[in-house]
């Protein structure tokens, strides 16, 4: 059996209406082999459509639903491919994406992303330093200052890149243990980035791959969102606390 190059895994938090319209970007853009695995972590009465040329296909419906880290872990390992991407079901493609960051995943490097776009074109902070109280006081009281890291300079090593379209490569994704289960959402990206680079790994920002991410932004105005999202601010920051990094 031939084994496909790169694992796409993507969960859908009834979502199914945007992860149709990631499916038909994957069937007129993606020609090369891929294993798509799907989670339905909430169940949706919006069908989801079959997709079309991928390699092999998988759909897990969960009893009851689980976080972030502990759905992309349990597809990962039922995953087969040496590149294991995380892609959220709010994304589009414009092209194919995953040969050419995947073709990033070799010596020490183990996590790629792309230059992000908003719905109107304006680049994201996808590709950030890691934060720290003082950066994220300062984020609260004065604002985003805009992007970490360059675009206009080809592949560069940085910090950590956002969750919404990451790559990893499988032996260093398994070396750390995964992501880190004790974050429900929000700041997994952040924390398996530190420990890769604690592991002596390096994580790319590749800005001649672009995708666009028409976020919601929901944790802004769900309290509940904002509570997990708070308390996964303080996890992380405890955490390097603990570690001294």
């Amino acid at each position: 059996m031939i084994r496909p190059s790169v694992t796409v895994s993507v969960v859908s938090h009834g979502q199914n209406a945007l992860l149709n319209r990631l499916l038909a970007d994957l069937a007129e853009h993606c020609t090369s082999e891929l294993e798509l695995i799907v989670t339905q972590n909430i169940l949706d009465a919006v069908p989801l459509s079959a997709p079309a040329r991928v390699h092999r296909f998988e759909a897990i419906t969960n009893s009851k639903p689980k976080g972030f880290g502990a759905n992309h872990n349990a597809a990962f390992a039922r995953s087969t491919s040496q590149s294991f991407f995380i892609v959220n079901p709010d994304v589009r493609l414009l092209g194919d994406p995953f040969q050419t960051l995947a073709g990033q995943l070799k010596g020490r490097v183990a996590a790629v992303g792309p230059v992000v776009l908003s719905a109107s074109g304006k680049v994201e902070d996808s590709a950030r330093r890691f934060p720290t109280l003082s950066s994220l006081l300062r984020k609260l009281f004065v604002g985003a200052t805009g992007p970490d890291y360059p675009t206009d300079k080809g592949p560069i090593e940085v910090e950590w890149v956002a969750g919404m379209f990451i790559g990893f490569d499988r032996e260093a994704f398994a070396r750390v243990g995964g992501f880190d289960e004790r974050y429900f959402l929000y700041y997994e990206d952040v924390d398996i980035c530190r420990r890769l680079r604690n592991h002596g790994y390096k994580v790319l920002y590749d800005p001649t791959v672009s995708i666009v991410h028409e976020a919601r932004r929901a944790s802004r105005s769900d309290p509940r969102l904002m509570r997990i999202h708070a308390a996964s601010v303080v996890r992380y920051l405890m955490s390097t606390l603990r570690s001294g990094s």
